[in-house]
């Protein structure tokens, strides 16, 4: 299983086939049948490896730091496989790694106070978050700060003459100078929703 999420980092998700990943292992097609039926199958165990990497809520922590950590763990984990992202939700034989998280999840938000229902909810709108932001943080442009910065350089402001674009020049010479990192708005967002759902649980 460890070959094939290689091959999905390395190549992408839509690049594995059951053909392509006994090559890589020197071994023949037919054989990976005898350890998985599909490539359904092979999608299933490969999400769970990407869930087994996801650190869980830590019991011993409020549920908002404990939800943090969780989040902020699955973006990391998202930026290593890409290709996970539009099929954390997909699966319909979950894995017991994936089962074991979605327990320890709704366990930390039920514990807190959340209702079934507002747990659910709140559930859905951080995961939503997360697989949102890992997405868009996927496909930008550039990778860290600095190559940011010499995009908006060379690239970006050219583009934006201030008699024209006079608020999104502004922005882009103000935010390059300043060494903006848009890697730091994962945090600044994840806060406000935690802050937000604070106030609809119940205190236990």
């Amino acid at each position: 299983m460890a070959e094939a999420v290689r091959l999905a980092d390395r190549e992408g998700v839509g690049e594995l086939s059951m053909r392509r990943l006994a090559a890589s292992l020197g071994a023949g097609a037919m054989s990976l049948y005898y350890y998985v039926a599909s490539k359904e199958e092979l999608l299933d165990a490969m999400i769970d490896v990407v869930f087994e990497e996801i650190e869980l809520p830590p019991e011993e922590t409020d549920w908002q730091s404990a939800m943090r950590r969780r989040a902020i763990s699955a973006r990391q984990v998202l930026a290593r496989h890409p290709w996970a992202i539009g099929l954390m939700e997909s699966r319909t034989s979950p894995g017991p790694a994936n089962l074991r998280h979605r327990e320890a999840v709704t366990a930390c938000l039920r514990k807190a106070g959340f209702p079934v229902l507002m747990a659910t909810h709140a559930n859905w709108l951080l995961d939503s978050y997360v697989y949102g932001f890992a997405l868009q943080e996927a496909s930008l442009p550039f990778g860290t700060a600095d190559e940011l910065a010499d995009m908006t350089e060379d690239v970006f402001l050219p583009q934006l003459p201030p008699d024209e674009f006079p608020y999104l020049n502004e922005s882009a010479a103000v935010l390059a100078a300043a060494g903006y990192d848009p890697a730091e708005e994962f945090t600044f967002g994840l806060d406000l929703v935690l802050a937000a759902l604070e106030a609809l649980r119940v205190p236990t």
